[in-house]
């Protein structure tokens, strides 16, 4: 696959949520000796929360919530346990963040503009039904950081029989 590209709609059909809540729109990279992934998130007005903030230029500014930044780093291990490790969740393989270590909200983020994300694993425990990871992510804005975060996941893959999850 030549990058930056859309998303493949094997990728999209794969994904535990609905496109229109993966937010990123495109591959910019992958790098699976790096374990990196870095994809494009065009921001605007109308996505969630962002839309209803009751912004005052002086005391509120409209800006590109931070739960979004938070959610979209869900987005992004998901990218790269699909594009890195080759998990797929149409093969029994699911995700959940477990640990936020760290979070730093750098800057604010006007919506209209996009937003470049990086994700990449800095540590890994592969097991043959349950891995372990931990993240290092960071959001930049015109080049500078508006968010950057360590946080931890575990990748489990299910059998059919569902039930809850103990992470």
């Amino acid at each position: 696959m030549e990058l930056p590209a859309p998303f493949e709609q094997a990728f999209l059909d794969d994904c535990p949520y609905d496109p229109e809540v993966l937010f990123v729109d495109r591959l910019l990279e992958v790098d699976c000796e790096k374990s990196l992934v870095r994809c494009s998130w065009p921001t605007d007005d109308t996505m969630l929360l962002t839309r209803s903030q009751r912004a005052h230029e002086t005391r509120h500014p409209r800006h590109v919530a931070g739960a979004l930044m938070v959610h979209v780093t869900g987005m992004l291990g998901f990218v790269h346990a699909y594009h890195v490790l080759g998990l797929r969740h149409s093969e029994g393989w699911v995700g959940y963040g477990t640990h936020l270590h760290h979070a730093v909200f750098r800057k604010l983020v006007t919506p209209g503009e996009r937003i470049d994300c990086e994700c990449r694993a800095l540590r890994t425990r592969l097991g043959k039904a349950r891995h372990f990871l931990r993240y290092a992510f960071m959001l930049r804005h015109q080049g500078e950081l508006c968010y950057e975060s360590e946080q931890s996941a575990i990748w489990l893959k299910t059998d059919a029989g569902g039930g809850s999850v103990t992470l």
